[in-house]
Order: structure tokens, then C-alpha cells, then sequence
């Protein structure tokens, strides 16, 4: 993929289904309110990462590329 991308979590839609901690266990951590947090605002493309964000049931993972803003996941429509 070559790129890196903007990971946040928003932890008002967060349910701390844990998913995402165990998609991508080097992106993700969950806090004692089980809420995820990314281990790092910015990361290395990752199939994982955006295999965490595409498995949150709630949708509450967006991925961006760093730099340009263009929306990875969710896809803009």
C-alpha cells in the first residue's frame, strides 16, 4: 500500500466490542472502559487496520490518508 494513514476512533459511537483490538492488536488497544483507542494517531497502511475498521460493528473506526484527507474507510459514496 505503501501509504500512511490517520486512524481515529470515535469514542462516542464505541461500544468496546473488542474487535478491532483482536483485527489488528498492534493498532488497537481497549481502555479499562473498554473503549478502543488507537495505539497511534497515524500508521502504515494496513490490511489489518482497515480489516478492524470494516469488522466495527458500529462503525466507529475512520481511516484517512495522512496528508490528503481521502477517505479509506468508510468510502465516501
Amino acid at each position: 500500500m505503501g501509504d500512511r494513514w490517520q486512524v481515529v476512533v470515535d469514542r462516542s459511537v464505541c461500544i468496546g466490542s473488542g474487535m478491532c483490538a483482536a483485527a489488528a492488536p498492534d493498532g488497537f488497544r481497549l481502555d479499562a472502559a473498554r473503549q478502543s483507542h488507537p495505539v497511534a494517531p497515524e500508521a502504515d497502511a494496513a490490511e489489518s487496520l482497515l480489516a478492524a475498521a470494516e469488522g466495527c460493528p458500529v462503525e466507529a473506526i475512520t481511516l484517512t490518508v495522512s496528508g490528503s484527507g481521502e477517505a479509506v474507510f468508510p468510502p465516501e459514496e
